[in-house]
């Protein structure tokens, strides 16, 4: 896939992100070298999406301050207070912590043990990327397009996304898969970030604004819709990028099924239902205009919730690492994760 990695580690002690709000115009690394850094990437949304938000929070940890355990749980809660909705933070974190506590206290065992368990992170997510790939594969089997939301490929993973990892995998074995895209308001992630990298992989996409989703589909050949997810509970209920709820009306409305396609870290069974997922509202100056141009009156009220919550009836089933679930699958999907 000719782009550049999302995240890697840098010489000296850092970390590595490739800016997303500059793309697609500019292909801009930047280089963090401080938990502070590290945490302002993500909440400017720098770096992005469930999964790089849990492998880049971890790496954070392991290049902020590591001379005792107190350290590490002060790094921990700079970042966990970085983006609520996302479950893979508070996962990741979670993990770091346990590492710090394994390793003891100072020096380089407590270094070496975050370095790696934000390596294992990385490397997990990776293979579950791959084994998303897998199980979603046969979905797209005879699919001539699909229809996705945001971004949920590789800029927003470790390694070949969660909702396009079938389409890559398609893409592979010279299937033709394409892929319908909005535009995805108001950061217009589906636009500069999902458009760019399917391009820039050689697959087949068309870009809509998100108010064509309904006629798009209506004029038949979408074989499916996939979406990624920042968290899901543990009825099902499923939280995504704003916009996820209306495309799975739509879709049910059309006789489209939609699919989330997501790794075991994403999936909350602490959380019963979507009413308990925290939901991050963001600055009204991102809907008020983009970049430098204004598109409405400084002064207008504004509403900017991050993520919408997609009932699990809506859901035709979940691609996983562990296969592709049906909502009567999840108990013991749930049951499995906490033994």
């Amino acid at each position: 896939m000719q782009m550049p990695s999302p995240i890697d580690w840098g010489p000296g002690g850092s970390v590595r992100i490739l800016d997303q709000t500059r793309l697609p115009g500019q292909e801009h690394i930047a280089e963090l070298r401080t938990i502070a850094q590290v945490a302002q990437a993500i909440t400017a949304l720098r770096v992005r999406g469930a999964p790089l938000i849990g492998i880049a929070a971890a790496m954070g940890v392991a290049i902020g301050p590591a001379r005792s355990v107190a350290d590490v749980e002060e790094s921990c809660r700079l970042l966990r207070a970085t983006r609520p909705t996302a479950v893979n933070l508070g996962w990741a974190l979670d993990r770091m912590l346990a590492a710090a506590r394994a390793a003891g206290p100072g020096g380089g065992s407590l270094a070496a043990a975050l370095r790696a368990e934000a390596d294992a992170i990385w490397a997990e997510d990776v293979a579950m990327c791959e084994a998303i790939g897998e199980a979603g594969l046969p979905l797209l089997q005879g699919a001539g397009e699909v229809m996705t939301i945001c971004n949920a490929g590789r800029l927003a993973t470790g390694g070949i996304g969660t909702a396009l990892a079938p389409v890559y995998l398609a893409h592979r074995q010279g299937q033709g898969i394409r892929v319908s895209v909005p535009e995805t308001r108001p950061l217009l992630q589906g636009a500069r970030l999902t458009a760019w990298e399917l391009s820039r992989a050689g697959v087949q996409c068309t870009l809509i604004t998100d108010g064509m989703i309904a006629s798009r589909l209506a004029r038949g050949g979408i074989a499916c819709a996939i979406v990624g997810a920042d968290r899901i509970a543990a009825n099902g209920d499923t939280a995504n990028k704003i916009g996820t709820y209306g495309l799975a009306l739509l879709a049910r409305a059309h006789g489209v099924p939609l699919y989330v396609a997501a790794p075991s870290s994403t999936f909350d069974g602490a959380t019963p239902s979507g009413a308990g997922i925290p939901i991050e509202e963001r600055a009204a100056a991102e809907v008020r205009g983009f970049g430098a141009a204004a598109a409405a009156p400084a002064e207008v009220a504004v509403w900017n919730p991050a993520f919408d919550v997609t009932p699990a009836e809506l859901i035709a089933g979940y691609v996983t690492d562990r296969g592709l679930l049906g909502r009567e699958d999840l108990p013991a999907f749930f049951a499995a994760a906490a033994a």
